[in-house]
């Protein structure tokens, strides 16, 4: 599944993970995506599964 919020388009952010001696490997931090079921469309009447990060579903971005 990509890690891509369908509703703010949020995706995954990329570094290093640095160890004691610091060295360096990459890494990437991906956000919390749950696949849920949301209305959608013209009349928010229709149920479609959506990739939603948890901050959009706490901001109440999404009619569930």
């Amino acid at each position: 599944m990509a890690a891509t919020c369908d509703v703010c388009g949020k995706g995954p952010g990329f570094g290093h993970s640095v160890s004691h001696s610091h060295r360096r490997t990459k890494r990437r931090w991906n956000p919390n995506i749950q696949r849920v079921r949301a209305m959608v469309g013209d009349a928010g009447k229709t149920p479609k599964r959506l990739n939603v990060c948890t901050s959009c579903l706490k901001a109440g971005k999404v009619n569930r």
